[in-house]
């Protein structure tokens, strides 16, 4: 979420210039473009386009020579294409705009424990420096814990690319300012990726004459963290003041950093904030209508306006820092040596994209100083758990993902063009009854113990094991919502399931990196080494929640990998949660204050919910019958006196589609499905006490 101070201050700038917004809006209504902004702006900003070298983004080449009669030929072609009287644009514009595109980058946030805080945008100014927000990176620990992800983007037929991350470097540079708020850090080289330069950057030009009010500029980011994506010319210049620029603009969340562009591309801001539009008691208001809270997340709410800090004022401020070091000297003025040499444009280097290969095996790989493969999968049921070092290969091969996930990501794409239905009712109404074809025909009228041993026999026969891999088996299609988004289970927040895919191949690629590099540096036994790989997976965990949790069964296999009770959450929720069992404070009125969160209430090593009781109740459930004897009868995890709370969360919070989508697409990958779904009637006639051991 944006900071709420910064937020406020914009509401306060935007309320404060309401009446010189209101005189531009009514100019620009009237179709007079050139007559909204200052005469010398105007005039600056019509030299300036005749001196680009990317002229072709107006449609035409067109000289200026200083007469009147030139300045109004062109002022003429200006003043179609800002009002939309023109709006035919060369392919160039479009060519170049894929060119700039490659120099934004995700910023990934980490906190101090490593985990993933947040996201940004960010862009590179130089072949070594990228700028960003203050709030983004707001302090040279921030950004030494901090990483730069390009090419995080979509293919044409929509796949996740394979994206470049690079360590940042603040101890080499860092400048930042609050109340411009904008950061510029330095980046590290990666001798396994592209060198940075091969990237391109932006130039930075303080001269005035880049945009005038009414304009139309242009936006590459990241918002929410997503894929990579363009607004082009849907962002309305429609107020200036003195450090920002004020502009009606489908920016979201995530956005913060972004580089704003004209249309000759040359940055004229950094987008930072926005203008919520909001009640007369000053309440949010969503974009449904309704009153926002921060549970629907910052995208639903209802945007007036935002706003972008002045790139010039931005330089200026650059060059007026002293007491640098003599590196981060040479790294600043190397923003405006390359600017001297090429000002009339951004300058945009191209490079072929690196060679990916892929190994025969299909395993997650990664090039780094040295090229490893290494196996975190813990041993199956069948198999005594023993002391064993994991798998550390050498392998020459990159990491592709798109052919892990190609199969479910296909029926996502297509779900999302309409070719196919989230829930197909009657197709899986089939497969249910063909699923308990073979129980008993009495079973109804079975006593409870042999109903919970029948269930149980049946769900391990069907059962097809899968390793824990939620990239590959959850996110793509598994744990969908009918929105095509991955709900948080006790948060409720929305994410893009491409984004959480490639957040956990990050994280995925971290926990062998670092693994890497204290196998090389020490020498362990494997029980050292075992516990290396518990302690990266709870500072780097990914996201996703036992709904039982994994020390409950020693990280075994077929457990670990039951998609029935694994669901998307955000590593904050799954740490809040912890291992702790889940309980319903409301049964307990009199305890002490409990710790509270989005995810949900804390105390006294117990946890409830914020959201999805329904859902992890009956997970729970399946879990009892699906492993009888796994769930301990103690307190820290179930007595069987908890299991009247499961089963009243089952009775208050039916069957959800949700649900229903899970069930089926879980049984096409691992055989089984969840019985308290199919016939949630059944939950009450079963004895799930003999899953408590």
């Amino acid at each position: 979420m944006l900071p709420q101070p910064i937020i406020q201050e914009t509401i306060d700038r935007y309320q404060q210039h309401r009446e010189s917004r209101d005189s531009n809006l009514d100019k620009l209504a009237k179709g007079s473009v050139l007559s909204v902004d200052s005469p010398e702006r105007v005039n600056r900003r019509l030299e300036r386009i005749s001196r680009s070298s990317v002229a072709g983004a107006i449609g035409t080449e067109v000289v200026f020579d200083g007469s009147q009669s030139s300045a109004d030929e062109f002022a003429q072609i200006v003043q179609e294409r800002q009002i939309g009287q023109n709006d035919l644009m060369s392919v160039s514009y479009l060519e170049f705009a894929l060119q700039v595109s490659r120099s934004i980058c995700r910023i990934i946030i980490r906190g101090s424990n490593g985990r993933v805080a947040g996201y940004g945008t960010g862009f590179l100014v130089s072949p070594h420096l990228i700028m960003t927000n203050n709030h983004v990176l707001t302090s040279l620990e921030s950004a030494n814990k901090s990483l730069a992800e390009f090419n995080f983007e979509k293919n044409k037929t929509g796949q996740i690319k394979q994206s470049l991350t690079y360590e940042l470097d603040p101890l080499s540079l860092f400048i930042t300012n609050r109340d411009l708020d904008y950061t510029l850090v330095a980046v590290k080289e990666k001798s396994n990726l592209p060198p940075l330069k091969d990237l391109g950057w932006n130039a930075l030009i303080e001269e005035e004459g880049k945009v005038i009010i009414g304009e139309y500029v242009n936006i590459i980011q990241h918002p929410n963290g997503e894929p990579k994506q363009l607004a082009l010319r849907e962002n309305q210049l429609i107020d200036l003041l003195d450090n920002f620029l004020h502009y009606r603009t489908d920016t979201a969340p995530g956005s913060s950093g972004s580089p704003v562009f004209n249309d000759q591309w040359e940055v004229v801001g950094i987008h930072h904030s926005g203008v919520p539009r909001m009640d007369k008691n000053g309440n949010f208001i969503a974009t449904d209508g309704s009153l926002w809270d921060s549970s629907k997340g910052e995208d639903k709410i209802d945007w007036l306006a935002n706003e972008g800090v002045r790139i010039s004022r931005i330089i200026k401020d650059i060059k007026g820092q002293g007491n640098l070091q003599p590196k981060a000297r040479k790294l600043r003025s190397e923003i405006f040596d390359l600017l001297d040499s090429n000002e009339s444009s951004p300058i945009i280097i191209e490079t072929k994209p690196p060679d990916m290969t892929k190994s025969a095996d299909n395993s997650f790989t990664w090039t780094i100083p040295l090229k490893i493969s290494v196996s975190l999968d813990m041993p199956n049921l069948s198999s005594p758990v023993t002391d064993k070092i994991p798998d550390v290969s050498i392998v020459d091969t990159d990491l592709e993902p798109e052919d892990q996930f190609k199969p479910d990501l296909e029926l996502l794409e297509k779900a999302r063009r309409g070719e196919i239905p989230y829930y197909n009712e009657r197709a899986d109404e089939k497969e249910r009854k063909k699923y308990y074809a073979n129980l008993p025909q009495d079973f109804d009228s079975l006593g409870r113990e042999r109903k919970f041993s029948l269930l149980s026999a049946l769900l391990k026969k069907t059962h097809k094991p899968l390793n824990y891999k939620p990239s590959t088996h959850l996110y793509p299609w598994v744990d969908l919502q009918e929105s095509l988004k991955i709900r948080s289970v006790y948060s409720n927040l929305l994410f893009e399931p491409e984004a959480i895919i490639r957040e956990d191949l990050l994280i995925e690629q971290m926990r062998s990196t670092r693994l890497q590099e204290t196998l090389l540096r020490e020498s362990l036994s494997s029980v050292q080494v075992q516990e290396q790989i518990d302690l990266l997976e709870k500072s780097l965990p990914f996201n996703c929640e036992h709904v039982v949790p994994q020390s409950w069964f020693g990280k075994a296999e077929p457990m670990r990998g039951d998609l029935h009770h694994l669901f998307g959450c955000e590593p904050n929720c799954n740490s809040f949660r912890s291992n702790f069992p889940f309980t319903d404070f409301a049964d307990f009125p009199d305890t002490k204050e409990k710790i509270r969160s989005l995810c949900g209430k804390l105390e006294d090593a117990q946890f409830e919910p914020g959201n999805g009781k329904g859902e992890v109740a009956r997970a729970t459930l399946y879990f009892l019958l699906r492993y009888p004897g796994f769930i301990n009868n103690n307190q820290r995890e179930y007595t069987p006196s908890d299991l009247d709370t499961l089963l009243t969360w089952h009775r208050d919070h039916p069957v959800t589609i949700h649900e229903k989508h899970r069930n089926a697409a879980i049984q096409v990958k691992q055989g089984n499905r969840n019985p308290l779904i199919d016939f949630p009637s059944w939950a009450e006639k079963i004895e799930f006490k003999l899953g408590i051991d």
